[in-house]
Order: structure tokens, then sequence, then C-alpha cells
């Protein structure tokens, strides 16, 4: 079975990520094709990148690296939850994907976001931070309005035709979860 983290990208006190996340998983909860868990960065205390070698040497040397590495590692796609700041993800998101390399290698990867502007250009940008890490990301992704999903942007409630973004962003990661997790079987690279 195929395991899915679903990470929740803002440690911000306040934050609607949380909110988010846990209604992603309820939608992905009722599915019979992968196994879904909630990941919180925000649990992990992670300081800024504090490594002092390159992630790609995979020489860790913090306990916090190693936890976090640990649990990355253990998944064969993740689901993003970002959120929009300043035309970006989250610093604390960016931070949390910077400390690994391996452990992201040859997985997928798909996007919910919200902001402003549904968060769209916090995920184009995580699009190109992902491919650097080797995750290949799904076309489908969940754009959240804090004008239209969010009552007095902070109360979540999102539209009903955004239950069918979710699981279509999820059929997508599933099968391209599949189809790498062989690729990383065949190559010895399995994590």
């Amino acid at each position: 079975m195929l395991r899915m983290a679903i990470i929740i990208g803002s440690t911000r006190p306040g934050r609607n990520g949380e909110a988010v996340a846990t209604w992603v998983y309820e939608i992905a909860h009722k599915r019979s094709d992968a196994e879904f868990e909630l990941v919180d960065i925000k649990d992990f205390n992670l300081p800024l990148l504090d490594e002092p070698v390159s992630p790609i040497m995979g020489q860790y040397s913090q306990p916090h690296t190693k936890v976090w590495a640990a649990k990355i590692g253990s998944f064969d796609a993740y689901v993003f939850v970002t959120p929009e700041y300043n035309h970006g993800t989250s610093g604390a998101l960016k931070n949390a994907i910077d400390y690994l390399y391996r452990e992201w290698n040859n997985k997928a990867a798909g996007f919910v976001s919200y902001g402003g502007a549904g968060g769209a250009r916090a995920v184009e940008q995580l699009r190109l931070v992902l491919a650097e890490v080797q995750i290949a990301t799904v076309r489908n992704q969940v754009l959240l309005s804090l004008l239209t999903d969010f009552e007095h942007f902070s109360v979540f409630k999102p539209g009903p035709h955004q239950e069918t973004s979710v699981n279509a962003m999820l059929d997508q990661l599933i099968a391209w979860a599949g189809a790498l997790k062989t690729l990383r079987k065949t190559s010895g690279s399995i994590t």
C-alpha cells in the first residue's frame, strides 16, 4: 500500500493550514488506494537549516534532522498544504524541504494551496524547489481562495466543488507514486 504524507506547510500562530490539511486528510481517508498521514512540520522544531554538510551527502548530524529524515523517508508521496506569503510558500516549509535530499528523490507530490490568489504562486515556487530534490509534481492542484473558501479570511469553509478537486489531485498523485515506487525498486534506491 502506498504511503502518503499530507504536510502542513505553515508554523504560523493562528494558521489556516491545520484546518485545510485536516479537511484534505478526511477526504483522503475515505479512499482505499493509499494510506494517508498528517505530518505537521511544526512538530519537528526545525531551526533554520543548521546541518554543516549539504543534504545531498546524507550525513545528518543533528537529532532533529535524523527524526525528520526518518519520517519523510517513510512515504511514497506528499501532499503539500501551503499558504501563500508574499507570492511564495512559507519560509518554514522551504526550510523543511531544504534539510533533506535522498528522502525526497523519485517520489511524487501534489498541492493544496490557499491565499488571495488561491496560493497559485506558492505552488509555482514549490514546483521549482521540488524539481531540484527530484520530486515529480502532478498537474492537478487544489487552489483555495481566502475570499471564497474562508469566512473572514480565517474560518475555513470550502466550496462543495473543492472536494472533487482534491480527489482529482489524489488520483494523479497515487498513479505517479505507484510508478515512481517501481522506479525506485528497479534502481535500488527505495526509501
